[in-house]
């Protein structure tokens, strides 16, 4: 048995990747895969290089139907169940990257009535205010506002129904069951949900009236609902199978949690002021040993170490300092302190950018709404 757990609702544990690899059925993105996305875009995104981004379904069709001037789209989402959270933003930088060097359309579905159906402590004001915060964070983070659709499945359901009664009809409560984990308990919005999270993989198709492929860049934790069922209803339906590139989670700061909204120190969110921020990630857990003398003759351990996680992961670009500062630390020139330090200096200089765009993106937020 895995002592860990990852669902569509749930992560927790320590995550194994290559189990999670042969159990979903995925591939490896490979060097092969990465020649093929540099071609296209000058050279990988450090995310893919580095294997943050690491599985994929059907990355080589998306890139063949490219290379024969067959655009696709992207497809992401955010379920506003709190503040927004560095984890939450990785996925997305990964996703503004893709639109830039490839020039497609970005469909991102806000999924507002899940979290309202899902977590019985949420009002609905309270889901529809972090709607808004959140896609600030989206916004702000560069993508083209001409080629970005965001939308709540509240305020677009009028054209959402049609493509996910047309799901609904082809998935049986029993395989819905076995594969989200459904009880008798379970609410009947809930059970219904699926159907319209995969919809959003042929909206584009039914928009403009005929197939195009759908590219998902998520965490792998969303994998259920593309594999289970979009990509088992799409040839039933006459649309393409949607395609998706999966990314890794970024730990904790705290070994053994889970990022949450409810534990503020579990993560770094968005809206933090900056010196919040650096509180938190020197509180971090580390890698290192438990006396200096010990981390000189030993050195740490980056892998488990969250300061050097969020660095690798999301905050340093650069290749050569990144390998600099891992191999300082191993070899125990690096203090974790000193770690920790580069890492809040990192955060500081990134959330004082980024919240001056989110301020920015309030006046331009209805460029980027899509309405029935």
């Amino acid at each position: 048995m895995a002592d860990y757990s990852v669902t569509p609702w749930e992560v927790k544990g320590d995550v194994d990747y290559d189990r999670l690899v042969r159990d979903f059925g995925t591939s490896y993105i490979d060097q092969s895969l990465m020649n093929r996305v540099e071609k296209h875009t000058g050279k990988p995104h450090f995310m893919l290089k580095r294997k943050v981004f690491f599985s994929h379904r059907d990355f080589n069709w998306i890139l063949d139907k490219y290379e024969k001037d067959e655009k696709f789209f992207l497809y992401t989402g955010r379920g506003p169940s709190g503040d927004t959270h560095l984890g939450h933003l990785l996925p997305w930088i990964f996703t503004q990257y893709l639109q830039e060097k490839f020039g497609v359309e970005l469909y991102f579905q806000i999924t507002d009535d899940e979290k309202y159906m899902h977590d019985r402590s949420l009002t609905r004001k309270q889901v529809s205010d972090f709607s808004y915060e959140n896609i600030l964070d989206i916004i702000a983070l560069g993508f083209d506002p001409d080629k970005t659709f965001i939308f709540k499945n509240t305020e677009y359901i009028k054209t959402m129904y049609k493509i996910s009664t047309d799901i609904a009809k082809h998935v049986t409560f029993s395989t819905a069951k076995s594969i989200f984990g459904f009880q008798n308990s379970s609410n009947i919005g809930m059970i219904f949900f699926p159907s319209l999270q995969a919809a959003t993989c042929f909206l584009p198709s039914e928009l403009k009236g005929k197939n195009i492929p759908c590219l998902i860049p998520a965490a792998i934790d969303q994998d259920d609902y593309w594999r289970g069922i979009a990509r088992e209803i799409a040839p039933k339906l006459g649309y393409y199978k949607p395609a998706q590139i999966h990314s890794k989670f970024l730990p904790a700061l705290q070994r053994g949690e889970k990022m949450s909204a409810s534990k503020p120190n579990t993560a770094i969110f968005t809206t933090d002021e900056p010196e919040v921020a650096e509180k938190k990630i020197k509180s971090a857990f580390t890698g290192g040993r438990d006396t200096v003398e010990e981390h000189r003759k030993h050195g740490g351990n980056p892998d488990i170490d969250s300061a050097f996680q969020y660095l690798y992961m999301i905050l340093e670009e650069d290749d050569k300092k990144i390998e600099e500062i891992e191999r300082d630390y191993r070899a125990g020139n690096l203090l974790s302190g000193e770690l920790k330090q580069i890492a809040a200096e990192k955060i500081k200089i990134f959330l004082k950018e980024h919240q001056r765009k989110r301020e920015s993106a309030k006046k331009t937020f209805d460029k980027f709404i899509l309405r029935d």
